[in-house]
């Protein structure tokens, strides 16, 4: 895999800034390599000095020089590991927050085609895998570099000719060993997408795990699940299999050449040329040789698998939202216009269109009623005024500015959206309402609580705002009271209901009423629903049908209007209501 420049850019963006660190780093190494090329000559002197029954205080006097200079070794190489795993950490943490940013900039359309669980190992199992490759690449391939070129000039010093040998044969065995390693390049991509795609079933079903199990699932999903783990294994396998020639490539290169140097030195040491602790050196330094390429050898593996997942990085920070963005700015306070002009989407492959030249105007602080049968576009005109997506002609504009010039900070805090489905985090209370901004005082929390009705809730919590909220604590009124808690801490201009008490029972949809219209006070608001009790209260009504706006105007003249849409299904309410109590 030749990196291209985004790759490398990837990797100059977030080492460059620790460059002071790196500096710290060189140094330990330096120093480690340098005393671990000169042990070898102490146990050398030792050697000669033994053999030829030298004093005895020099012997006591190299021996501790050596215990004392190993020591030195270890220490120093023990700091530049926790400096080499620092830098790594650092570097990669830093990738890791900018490319979970860089997912939420991406369209909707983009989060459609993938599963949560898919992207999880994009953002951990990749940038994980790239964590453990830079805090050990820097110690280990750099430091075994050094210490390579370092026993190399050893032996030149030595014996010119056995360290021309020496230096050949490294050669050789480094470019081998670069050959072979390239073949596990893809293998371990495809290893990658197939743990991406094991993380994406299981976050899928585990998801859906109340319906799996209701309907009797569980069989089924799990002969599916053990069919995907069989493929990730079998992936897992041959990567591992393509990776390992790299090292057994190099033990059979190794042992060719201890046989070499060793024949080398039982030769010169007969022939009288060598001393015998000169002969030693050469295994010393043989295996100084050894250790950086076996080294080289096991960072090659883990080199595969980050070039494998750096490629990946490199291939998501490549993409780019397919919705420009503007600079215009909203108020930042009181209620907004919403305004469509014939407005026409279609979702990407879909050669349908969902909305059909739809226009109308909301006038700021009215509050709209949207109604229509389901697939009838209600939610997809709604994602429009978020810009969860453009209309494909058209336009959807905001205090008479198009939603696509406006700055998407500005328009994520003026435009606020209560889904059906409300997201809560096993994080503590303020933490669900403020979204972790620590900025947010505990007074103004309290006070949103309390304004949509929970006021009683958090005080039988122990810990008030700072109980934890674990999963599934909460009934659906009070999970939606708690995201109109949320809403009223935004404090936006126009506010999205999505069929705010589609499941509430008649007690919980009084008191979540009297919320709502607490929340939607002084703001403009799009509430979606199929019960006409839930827009009894609206100002304006629309319906639509086909993806056709069939009706737009006052809900009390549209209901004294018997020829009305609307109308016509206020009288199917009551004959059914009718129905149900006869």
């Amino acid at each position: 895999m030749v990196p291209d420049a985004t790759t490398l850019g990837v990797l100059g963006r977030y080492l460059r800034p620790l460059w002071p660190q790196a500096l710290v780093l060189a140094l330990l190494l330096l120093g480690s390599i340098g005393l671990s090329l000169y042990l070898p000559q102490l146990l050398a002197r030792f050697l000669d000095t033994a053999q030829a029954r030298g004093p005895l205080s020099e012997l006591t006097r190299l021996a501790g020089l050596y215990i004392l200079l190993a020591v030195g070794v270890q220490l120093l190489s023990a700091g530049a590991t926790f400096m080499g795993a620092q830098v790594g950490w650092l570097a990669t943490n830093r990738l890791r927050v900018d490319l979970m940013r860089h997912l939420l900039s991406l369209d909707l359309s983009f989060h459609k085609n993938r599963t949560p669980g898919e992207l999880i190992e994009r953002v951990d199992g990749d940038v994980t895998a790239l964590s453990n490759f830079f805090s050990q690449f820097t110690v280990r391939v750099f430091g075994a570099a050094l210490l390579l070129v370092g026993a190399l000039v050893m032996f030149w010093r030595e014996v010119w000719w056995v360290g021309l040998g020496v230096t050949v044969f490294s050669a050789f065995t480094l470019w081998a060993m670069n050959r072979v390693r390239r073949l596990g390049v893809d293998a371990t991509t495809q290893e990658r997408e197939a743990s991406a795609r094991l993380f994406g079933f299981v976050e899928e079903r585990l998801t859906g795990l109340e319906d799996v199990r209701a309907l009797g699932g569980g069989q089924h999903t799990l002969t599916r699940f053990l069919g995907v783990q069989r493929r990730y294994f079998w992936r897992a396998f041959d990567a591992w299999g393509r990776r390992s020639v790299v090292w057994r490539l190099s033990m059979l290169l190794f042992a060719i050449g201890y046989v070499g140097v060793l024949s080398a030195a039982v030769g010169l040491y007969a022939a009288g040329s060598l001393t015998l602790g000169s002969a030693f050196l050469f295994y010393q330094y043989m295996s100084l040789v050894e250790e950086p390429i076996d080294q080289l050898t096991q960072q090659l593996q883990d080199l595969q698998k980050a070039g494998a997942s750096l490629q990946r990085v490199g291939e998501l920070l490549r993409l780019r939202p397919g919705l420009p963005t503007g600079a215009a700015q909203l108020p930042v306070s009181g209620p907004l216009t919403l305004t469509f002009e014939d407005v026409s989407f279609s979702y990407e492959g879909d050669e349908s269109p969902v909305l059909k030249d739809v226009s109308f105007t909301l006038a700021a602080g009215r509050h709209a009623g949207l109604l229509g049968r389901t697939g009838s576009g209600k939610t997809t005109l709604t994602r429009l005024v978020s810009r969860l997506y453009d209309p494909t002609l058209g336009s959807v504009r905001l205090n008479g500015l198009r939603v696509g010039d406006i700055a998407p900070a500005s328009l994520r805090r003026r435009v606020a959206v209560v889904t059906q489905d409300v997201q809560l985090f096993q994080a503590p209370v303020r933490d669900n309402l403020t979204f972790f901004d620590a900025a947010v005082p505990d007074e103004r929390v309290e006070a949103a609580l309390r304004e949509v009705g929970l006021g009683e809730w958090l005080d039988r919590l122990p810990g008030g705002l700072h109980a934890p909220l674990a999963a599934g604590s909460l009934s659906a009124g009070e999970a939606q009271l708690l995201a109109f808690a949320r809403v009223m801490l935004q404090d936006p201009g126009l506010i999205i209901l999505d069929e705010p008490s589609s499941r509430l029972d008649p007690a919980t949809e009084t008191q979540l009423t009297r919320a709502m219209g607490r929340l939607l006070d002084g703001r403009t608001a799009v509430i979606i629903a199929h019960r006409l009790d839930t827009v009894a209260r609206a100002d304006d009504i629309l319906v639509l049908g086909g993806g056709e706006l069939l009706e737009h105007g006052p809900r009390e003249g549209l209901a004294r209007d018997p020829r009305s849409h609307y109308a016509r299904l206020l009288r199917a309410s009551r004959a059914q209501q009718e129905e149900v109590l006869a």
